[in-house]
């Protein structure tokens, strides 16, 4: 189990020689140190994986060192390797690989590429600390390590100010989720006593039916702390509400996009669930809250999706929908499902934004799909990887034939929600079958208005349409064979027969949650809709934009409030900043002219540089240049003198 140290740390050992001694390496160290760092941290991750999933490795806490020590209480820095963090590991250290070969490619114009390589392997190693996390307060480690590394990595082109807004907005609207996280674990250890998962677990189901006074109310234990912890993963995973920083982070390097935003630290939020899931699982109502907030983002994210114009925000609000898919999973207690889609995801979603980055790099930087147009037969090799990526989002497949990843992994989240039979599994059930439809048509949007048709960009940019080099279409050979196969290899692991050996004691479901069984003997209707949705979506996105290209225009026209609030992403934005930011920045001026500089400023450091400064322009007037004033005034000052010694003297 050694291997782990490795893992964890040659990606932080990379990060600190390319960032203090980036300089003197030059970009082809830089590219060195950290591509083979984090590419030797995936190798042992899928070593780590495989012989978790043949059997042949136990699960195990590797101590690091005693990082807190304060009275009785003490904590140490440890490493915990189960069958959730050995899937999170090939995730993070699969994408991180990928993203970092690709971006010696990408990013070759750029003067700082030390820099940005450095900020890659940092954010890498914030997120294994966090996935390889045994207790509470190392996983808000690695939590704010990632929201650190995510705001440098969106802000990387400081000189753009749209680029400095996003990383702001960003790293705000983490902080609200991270405060209800932060108040979760204040909780979690007040009713346990303890941060660690080995402690926290067992004590769980003595607090079953135990509440609490707050303000004159009295709340439920489990309860309340289940939901300030879902608030954390709610910033995290960008749901909705909290997922206003998601596209607008679309502002960083491609490279970034796919990292951060489609395979790793929006996928935290769903991880930190089910790594909590014995705590999870005492709540029914979290998990109904759990449920209707995924559902509901699933289906507004698309619904979203379906009119932005961007080809990196099509694909972001892509990713918060499916996250959505991924959290309802976990609400209706199908935890595994809900990995088990964490993990396809991030094979298709990082070959669709790597994808997409290698579209712009041909475009010369364009990213608005409404200038693109006929590029399939000039970059032939980005186009198959887009189909790929497009196809295995929209989770095509034949019933028990064949399917690409998307079609194992989100159809068994539907057959679970249809089998947990309850009124808030059918909310979601009905909600993730039309957002599959809308997922389908914004799919076949995206490929039809950037790859088919006549070119819509000026005959400058399309004499320069070529397509990427070898160091950046070669990694996306290994996201495209797991964009094909990772559902169909995964599959019988994750959620079929071999599930209970491959998960063990990681994540608990309660024999009263337990829907598998069901789950893996749907009804007829339950596999035919969700795949008739995904076809006549896709079909409808053909006829729109290749048969008919005037239609959308018109329906545009016909529907035009239902098409402005989908543009206009349900006007989220405009909400938040009438009710929070215009009122913040009230707040903060009336503080600033009329606390700060009115009061402290005016009777502080300025009042007594103002008062000092009057003194002596009363003193300056006292000196006139006469001579005779001047002994005049010494006269005066003897005569007082002697009356005031004349007068002490009597007395």
């Amino acid at each position: 189990m050694t291997q782990v140290y490795f893992i964890v740390f040659l990606p932080l050992l990379a990060a600190i020689i390319a960032g203090f001694f980036g300089r003197q390496l030059g970009d082809r160290g830089a590219h060195l140190v950290t591509c083979s760092s984090i590419v030797v941290a995936a190798v042992l991750s899928w070593y780590t994986f495989l012989s978790m999933t043949l059997g042949d490795l136990e699960p195990a806490v590797v101590p690091v060192f005693t990082w807190i020590s304060s009275g009785e209480f003490s904590l140490n820095w440890a490493l915990n390797v189960d069958a959730l963090t050995a899937t999170m590991l090939i995730v993070v250290t699969t994408v991180s690989a990928v993203v970092h070969i690709y971006s010696v490619g990408y990013m070759h114009h750029d003067k700082s590429q030390p820099r940005f390589m450095a900020y890659l392997s940092f954010f890498s190693f914030s997120m294994l600390m966090l996935v390889t996390a045994d207790n509470l307060v190392q996983m808000f480690f690695g939590w704010e390590g990632v929201g650190v590394a995510s705001y440098l990595l969106i802000g990387f082109w400081y000189h753009k100010p749209s680029a400095n807004a996003a990383a702001i907005k960003a790293f705000i609207v983490n902080r609200v989720g991270d405060l209800g996280f932060a108040l979760g674990i204040f909780l979690v250890f007040v009713a346990t006593g303890s941060v660690l998962f080995e402690d926290i677990f067992p004590a769980i189901p003595g607090l079953v039916g135990e509440s609490y006074s707050f303000l004159g109310l009295e709340l439920d234990m489990i309860t309340t702390m289940c939901i300030l912890l879902f608030i954390g993963a709610m910033g995290k995973s960008a749901q909705l509400g909290l997922h206003t920083w998601l596209p607008d982070a679309m502002e960083g390097p491609t490279p970034v996009s796919a990292l951060i935003h489609a395979a790793t630290m929006v996928t935290a939020g769903v991880f930190m669930v089910c790594r909590l899931s014995p705590i999870f699982e005492y709540s029914e109502f979290a998990l109904m809250v759990v449920t209707v907030v995924g559902a509901s983002t699933a289906f507004f994210a698309a619904t979203v999706g379906l009119t932005q114009n961007d080809i990196k925000r099509v694909i972001a609000y892509s990713t918060c929908s499916q996250l959505g898919y991924m959290f309802f999973a976990a609400g209706v207690s199908a935890y595994q499902a809900a990995m088990f889609h964490l993990m396809t995801h991030a094979f298709f979603k990082a070959l669709l934004f790597l994808g997409a980055g290698s579209v712009i790099h041909a475009m010369s930087d364009e990213q608005d799909m409404r200038n693109m147009g006929g590029l399939a037969g000039k970059i032939k090799l980005t186009y198959a990887f887009m189909m790929i990526g497009s196809i295995a989002l929209m989770g095509f497949g034949v019933p028990g034939v064949f399917g690409f990843a998307g079609f194992y992994s989100k159809d068994f989240i539907l057959e679970a929600a249809w089998a947990a039979d309850t009124a808030v599994s059918d909310y979601a059930l009905w909600l993730g079958i039309i957002a599959a439809f809308m997922t389908a048509f914004y799919s076949g949007r995206l490929l039809f208005m950037t790859f088919h048709g006549k070119p819509r960009c000026d005959e400058k940019t399309l004499a320069h349409v070529h397509e990427s080099p070898l160091i950046m279409t070669g990694p996306l050979w290994i996201l495209a064979i797991g964009a094909v196969l990772a559902g169909i290899v995964g599959y019988p692991y994750f959620v079929g027969h071999h599930m209970a050996e491959f998960w063990g004691d990681a994540i608990l479901v309660l024999p009263a949650h337990d829907i598998f069984e069901k789950a893996h003997h749907p009804e007829f209707w339950v596999i035919a809709t969700p795949l008739a949705a995904g076809l006549s979506g896709f079909a409808l996105s053909f006829v729109f934009y290749v048969l008919n290209p005037a239609l959308p225009g018109i329906v545009a026209r016909t529907f035009k409030p239902l098409y402005a609030m989908s543009y206009n992403k349900w006007y989220f934005d405009e909400i938040f900043d009438f009710l929070f930011v215009k009122p913040a920045f009230c707040i903060g001026r009336i503080f600033w002219k009329k606390g700060d500089q009115g009061t402290i400023d005016h009777f502080g450091p300025d009042g007594v540089a103002a008062r000092t400064r009057d003194g002596a322009r009363l003193a300056s007037l006292m000196q006139s240049g006469y001579v005779y004033h001047y002994a005049f005034a010494m006269l005066i000052g003897v005569v007082l003198f002697a009356t005031w010694y004349i007068l002490s003297g009597a007395a």
